[in-house]
C-alpha cells in the first residue's frame, strides 16, 4: 500500500523524536561590517550531512588578546539568546547561537512558540607556540585540538599597550603569523612525508584503488612543495578527487583561516588607520585567506553592559555590530555557508548549509529520510514571506513556489518540504 506523503517543518534539533518519524498520514507542522575580502574557495565535494554546530578554533601567540577575546564572545552570545541552551563544554569551548535578526521576525509572524537559531561552536585552542609542532607548550593536545575544528581563526595583536608585553618584545603582526604558520607547516610536512612514504609501497589490491593512490601520492608531492616554500596546502590547486583522497589526513594549512586583527576601542571605527591592521589586510590576501577586524577590549566591556545598553555603547564607538557578528559572518562566507529556515506554530528555526545544495540535500540537514523521500519543497523567500505575513497569505498570492529535486536553495528561503517515507 503506498505510503502518504507528508509535509514537515521540525521542530526537533538534528534528528526528530522516534514518534514523529512514524507519521505516514498526518500534516506535521514545526513548528557595519569590519569583515574584508572574502576567499574564493577551491570547490569543494560536500554532502548533506553539515553540523548542526560549526567548529572555529581559536588561536594565537600569548598576549594577543585570544582567550579575552573567547571569553568574551561566549559571554555575549549567551546574552544575545538566552533562551537558547549555551553551554560550555569545557573551560575552553562555547557553543553560542549564529546572530540573525530575521529569526525573531519570522518567529513573530508564524506565532511560533520556540525559536532555535543556527549555532558555531568556538575552540580556545592553546598551545601553540614556537616549537609546538616538536613538542613544545602542550604539543600533541594543541594538535588533537586544531585537527578537529573546521576553521581557524588567528588572532593578532594590532595595538600598543606597555602594560602587555609581548611575548617577542613587540608589536610585530607579520613575525606572529609566521610563527604560528610555521608551526602548522611543520605539523604538515610531518603528516605528508610519512604519508608519501606509505604511498611509494604501493599496496594498492585493484585499479580503482590504484588511481586513488597516485592522486593522493601526485597531491601530496605538490602540497608538500608549496610547504617548503612556506605556501598553506589551501594555495594548491587540487581536482576534486584529489581533494577527496587527502582529506583523511585533515592537514592544518589545508583548513580555512581568518586572520583577526585585534585594535584598541579607539581604532575600531576606522581600522583602515591601523598600519598593523593593513599589514594583516595584505598578508591575509597572498595566504588566500580572510580578514576581520575586532576589538577583544571592547568585545569584554560588553559583558559587562546590559543587553539594551550594547547597541547604544557600540554606536558610540562608530561601529554598529559586536565582533561576535562579524566573526561568524566571515567563518561563513569562508566556508561558504548559508542559511535557510523552516517557520511554524511550533518553531521557527535556522539552518545551516553549503551553499550551492539542492532542495533534497537541504532537507537532508534535517533528517536523512527528508532526503530519501524527497517530493518537493514550497518555498517562498524571506522577503516575500514577511510582505504576505504568513505562508498561507504567501499561497494566495502566488509567492509560495513549489520547487523540485534540482532546485538550488537561495539565502534566507523559508521551506516546508514534502517528502514519502
Amino acid at each position: 500500500m503506498a505510503r502518504a506523503a507528508c509535509s514537515s517543518v521540525v521542530t526537533a534539533m538534528a534528528l526528530l523524536p522516534s514518534k514523529s518519524l512514524l507519521c505516514r498520514n498526518q500534516l506535521l507542522f514545526s513548528g557595519n561590517s569590519k569583515f574584508v575580502g572574502v576567499l574564493t574557495l577551491q570547490k569543494r565535494c560536500f554532502s548533506s550531512k553539515v553540523s548542526m554546530s560549526l567548529k572555529a578554533g581559536i588561536v594565537g601567540l600569548p598576549n594577543v588578546g585570544k582567550s579575552t577575546l573567547f571569553n568574551a564572545v561566549v559571554e555575549n552570545g549567551k546574552a544575545q539568546a538566552a533562551n537558547f541552551p549555551f553551554c560550555t563544554i569545557e573551560p575552553n569551548v562555547g557553543i553560542v547561537a549564529v546572530p540573525d535578526s530575521r529569526l525573531q521576525v519570522l518567529s513573530k509572524l508564524s506565532g511560533s512558540q520556540k525559536t532555535v537559531p543556527a549555532s558555531i561552536e568556538f575552540v580556545d585552542i592553546a598551545g601553540l607556540v614556537k616549537g609546538a609542532s616538536q613538542g613544545e607548550g602542550l604539543g600533541n593536545k594543541f594538535l588533537s585540538h586544531i585537527r578537529e575544528v573546521d576553521s581557524i581563526l588567528q588572532v593578532v595583536r594590532c595595538f600598543e599597550d606597555n602594560d602587555i608585553i609581548h611575548v617577542n618584545g613587540k608589536v610585530d603582526p607579520k613575525s606572529d603569523i609566521d610563527i604560528i604558520n610555521l608551526e602548522l607547516i611543520f605539523c604538515d610536512l610531518d603528516q605528508i612525508g610519512k604519508r608519501i612514504e606509505r604511498l611509494k609501497k604501493g599496496k594498492a589490491k585493484d585499479s580503482q584503488s590504484k588511481v586513488k593512490e597516485e592522486a593522493e601520492k601526485s597531491a601530496l608531492e605538490r602540497i608538500q612543495e608549496a610547504l617548503l616554500e612556506g605556501k598553506p596546502a589551501r594555495s594548491v590547486a587540487l581536482s576534486d578527487l584529489e581533494m577527496e583522497v587527502v582529506k583523511h589526513l585533515c592537514l592544518l594549512t589545508m583548513k580555512p583561516m581568518i586572520y583577526v586583527a585585534n585594535v584598541a576601542e579607539t581604532d575600531l571605527a576606522e581600522p583602515e588607520k591601523n598600519a598593523y591592521v593593513e599589514e594583516v589586510k595584505g598578508l591575509s590576501s597572498d595566504l588566500q585567506s580572510g580578514h576581520v577586524v575586532v576589538s577583544a577590549q571592547v568585545e569584554s566591556e560588553l559583558t559587562e553592559l546590559p543587553l539594551e545598553e550594547r547597541t547604544e555603547y557600540l554606536n558610540s564607538l562608530g561601529v554598529s555590530e559586536s565582533g561576535l557578528g562579524n566573526l561568524i559572518r566571515a567563518t561563513y562566507s569562508l566556508l561558504g555557508l548559508q542559511t535557510y529556515f523552516t517557520s511554524g506554530e511550533k518553531e521557527t528555526r535556522a539552518w545551516t548549509i553549503h551553499a550551492g545544495m539542492t532542495a533534497p540535500q537541504a532537507a537532508g540537514v534535517i533528517h536523512s529520510d527528508f532526503e530519501k523521500g524527497f517530493i518537493r519543497a514550497e518555498t517562498v523567500a524571506y522577503e516575500d514571506f514577511v510582505t504576505a505575513g504568513s505562508i498561507a497569505a504567501a499561497r494566495e498570492k502566488g509567492l509560495l513556489r513549489s520547487e523540485g529535486k534540482e532546485y538550488i536553495v537561495k539565502e534566507g528561503d523559508v521551506m516546508l518540504f514534502r517528502f514519502n517515507v
